[in-house]
């Protein structure tokens, strides 16, 4: 049974940073494209970034391009979002998901169960 648990969201001003991670277990990452998605209240869950299974190709939302950085190590089982110079409209549950490719759509496999990411302004 595949799990994916998130950690390191929370509260912060605009402009500060954040790295959330996300351990997986019972799947093996390097055999999986890994993704993150944020759902704000009253909206559709959507697409943030997302790395192909040797981290060589990453993909992000056009809002996110130039702050955010996703990564992987494969090693640890482990894919990390690192969020900067965040804004208010970044606030989110923030989900972690694997699936066998990147699709901007919110179809894929696995998903965790998401941590809060608050930004005060």
């Amino acid at each position: 049974q595949a799990q994916l648990k998130e950690s390191g969201g929370g509260l912060v001003q605009a402009g500060e940073s954040l790295t959330l991670s996300c351990v997986a277990s019972g799947i093996t990452i390097s055999s999986y494209a890994m993704g993150w998605f944020r759902q704000a209240p009253g909206k559709e869950r959507e697409f943030v970034a997302g790395t192909m299974w040797s981290n060589t190709r990453t993909y992000y939302d056009d809002s996110v391009e130039g702050r955010f950085t996703i990564s992987r190590d494969n090693a640890k089982n482990t894919v990390t979002l690192q969020m900067n110079s965040l804004k208010p409209e970044d606030t989110a549950v923030y989900y972690c998901a694997a699936d066998s490719i990147v699709v901007r759509t919110a179809d894929w496999d696995y998903w965790g169960q998401g941590t809060q990411v608050t930004v005060s302004s």
